[in-house]
């Protein structure tokens, strides 16, 4: 089944790259999703019930903090394959506005191409997810990368290109600084080598049983440059450079899957290091170094979310801000830990939501620009409410899942007796939500474009998607399922909680 997992969207991208055509594309893309969530799900019944399942001699092997995020991706996948059907229609007409590329001619990436790319991508974070070996979660993380840079250029034109560029090139230094990380794990473990003979070697949890024994300068070094490597990729501040220009520029269902996927699986790697840090005795260090990028980041996110006038680069730095509230619930640990974990499945599906939202707003306005998109409740009402509802959600307010998460990281932090950074805490977020609602109710709001047509019926497919996901983070805001919860814990019990 494992095996299955991994090769579906691997064999199905090279399909369409090798012989389809855009009929079979749009098809093939969400049978792919819906044949990969059922394979996802039935991996997270198994390890739900216990079981440890192992494929490939061991390289194949999730466990619940993996497996969590492995469903965050295939769902978001899945909702993102059914929107597909009808953003690649629109795609063509929106570029034929040259406003909004800059003075770039539009060149649409031929289907196959692009929908084989997706695909690609599902499949490198697949490998990451369900593979406890440290060096083929490296390999799985640089795929990603690659696979995702061809899907960020997409509309060929100077910008998409430089934002292709930066994050190729930031990701990559980042990758090379992660896969030192590695080599000085290995470093630190030498002393133990004798007992790896019949282990798979850098299986993470060798090394969490075997951690007291490594010589722990080399391991706070291997840790340092395993959170700066990985913590590049998953957008902690100062290392986010890449995340605005690539997020603004990618199409919005590419951006939705960075945001609310990728991000996820970087900081998988980050996690792995402090699962070894802790059972070496030395989460002090590791959780410290979290508190600190955790904060940077919100602070860096509050900076330059307050008046930001491209919506979709306020979404990215958004995705700063929640990644370095991730950062701080796992770095404080305790109670914090869960709530941190329920805080990644919120954000991943309120991200989601709204880049998918906003690639209605760009089909409907050709604009990047907030200020220049006034008075959607009577242009297009039902991607408004949801605009609307997503703003709610990202920003922490109740009855939202966001508002559950970051209340128990809070808990978290009164409990540690963290006093000062819990002000910290409530401070940027207050001064975020201030910014949010500025740009998104003057988009909401207002009268109509005197050059636009009264709001018509919208597409199924362009609302539906994230009217699902919306749905999801109000159900995790009123009522968690016993066995979510319990997931949750479970997954959050390898790192500290």
């Amino acid at each position: 089944m494992l095996t299955a997992l991994l090769f579906l969207p691997l064999c199905a991208g090279c399909i369409m790259l090798l012989w389809g055509r855009a009929v079979v594309c749009r098809v093939g893309l969400p049978l792919t999703a819906l044949g990969h969530t059922a394979l996802a799900a039935m991996t997270a019944a198994r390890v739900a019930r216990g079981e440890a399942p192992a494929e490939l001699g061991g390289l194949l092997a999730p466990d619940p903090l993996g497996t969590l995020f492995l469903m965050l991706a295939s769902v978001l996948f899945l909702t993102a394959a059914f929107y597909a059907m009808h953003y690649l229609r629109e795609e063509e007409r929106i570029g034929e506005h040259t406003n909004i590329l800059d003075h770039g001619r539009f060149t649409n990436t031929p289907e196959r191409r692009f929908t084989a790319c997706l695909c690609f991508f599902l499949a490198s974070m697949t490998l990451v997810t369900i593979t406890p070996h440290m060096g083929a979660q490296w390999v799985g993380i640089e795929a990603t990368t690659l696979s995702s840079a061809q899907l960020i250029y997409f509309h060929r034109h100077k910008r998409s290109l430089e934002a292709t560029w930066k994050y190729l090139i930031i990701c990559s230094v980042g990758i090379a600084l992660a896969l030192l990380g590695n080599i000085l794990l290995s470093v630190a473990f030498h002393s133990a080598e004798a007992g790896r003979a019949t282990e798979s070697l850098d299986q993470v949890g060798w090394f969490v049983r075997n951690a007291r024994l490594a010589e722990p300068t080399w391991l706070k070094a291997a840790f340092v440059f395993l959170l700066v490597g990985y913590g590049t990729k998953m957008g902690l501040a100062p290392l986010h450079n890449w995340l605005p220009d690539a997020h603004s520029q990618a199409p919005s269902l590419v951006s939705a899957l960075l945001s609310g996927a990728l991000l996820n699986c970087a900081m998988l790697g980050v996690l792995r290091g402090h699962q070894i840090m802790l059972s070496a005795g030395l989460g002090g260090l590791s959780g410290g170094m979290l508190i600190f990028f955790g904060l940077l980041s919100l602070m860096t996110a509050a900076i330059f979310i307050v008046g930001q006038g491209h919506y979709k680069r306020m979404l990215a730095y958004s995705s700063v801000e929640h990644m370095g509230i991730l950062a701080l619930g796992i770095g404080v640990g305790g109670a914090a830990v869960s709530g941190a974990m329920l805080h990644a499945v919120c954000h991943s599906l309120t991200k989601c939501m709204l880049f998918l939202l906003s690639g209605n707003i760009l089909a409907r306005y050709h604009t990047y620009s907030s200020y220049d998109v006034r008075g959607m409740r009577w242009t297009m009402p039902v991607t408004a409410a949801l605009w609307t509802a997503g703003f709610l959600a990202v920003a922490g307010s109740p009855p939202f899942g966001l508002f559950i998460s970051e209340l128990l990281i809070f808990k978290g932090m009164l409990a540690a007796d963290r006093p000062w950074l819990s002000a910290a805490y409530l401070t940027l977020l207050a001064i975020i939500f201030v910014g949010l609602s500025v740009a998104v109710l003057r988009m909401v709001q207002g009268n109509r474009p005197v050059d636009m047509a009264p709001a018509k019926r919208e597409p199924a497919l362009s609302v539906l998607p994230p009217l699902v996901l919306g749905l999801a983070v109000l159900t995790l805001g009123l009522w968690i399922p016993h066995w979510l919860w319990n997931f949750l814990t479970r997954a959050a019990a390898l790192v500290g909680a």
